[in-house]
C-alpha cells in the first residue's frame, strides 16, 4: 500500500496549488481519502476528505470556500485544489486513508503518505 503526495511548493499569498495523492495497493472506493496538514510547531489537523464511493466530501472550517477535494477513480488519485492561499496554510500536507470520514482526529486512519510541503509567502 502506498499513498504518494505531489504538487507542493512555494506560492505567494492569494495563489493556488493542486495537490495529488496517488494511491496504490487498494482502490480509493474502499476508503475515505483525507488530507491532513501539520504546520511547524503545531499538531496535525484534518483539512478535507472524500468518499469516492458516494462523492461525499467534508472540509475544515478554515478552508471552506477555498479548497476543493476531488477524485479520479480511473487514476486512483485524489486531488486537493487550493485557492486563495494564505500564509497560515503553510504546512506539510499528508494524504491518508481512513475507514470513516473524520477530520477531527486520526484514529480512523489506516495508511499515511509521506507528505508534501506547501509554503505560502506573504
Amino acid at each position: 500500500v502506498q499513498l504518494m503526495e505531489s504538487g507542493g511548493g512555494l506560492v505567494q499569498a492569494g495563489g493556488s496549488l493542486r495537490l495529488s495523492c496517488k494511491v496504490s495497493g487498494f482502490i480509493i472506493d474502499d476508503y475515505v481519502i483525507a488530507w491532513f496538514r501539520q504546520a511547524p510547531g503545531k499538531e496535525r489537523e484534518g483539512v478535507s476528505c472524500i468518499s469516492s464511493s458516494d462523492g461525499s466530501t467534508d472540509y475544515a472550517d478554515s478552508v471552506k470556500g477555498r479548497f476543493t477535494i476531488s477524485s479520479d477513480n480511473a487514476k486512483n488519485t485524489v486531488y486537493l485544489q487550493m485557492n486563495s492561499l494564505k500564509p497560515e496554510d503553510t504546512a506539510v500536507y499528508y494524504c491518508a486513508a481512513e475507514t470513516r470520514p473524520v477530520l477531527m482526529n486520526m484514529i480512523w486512519v489506516n495508511y499515511w503518505g509521506k507528505g508534501t510541503l506547501v509554503t505560502v509567502s506573504s
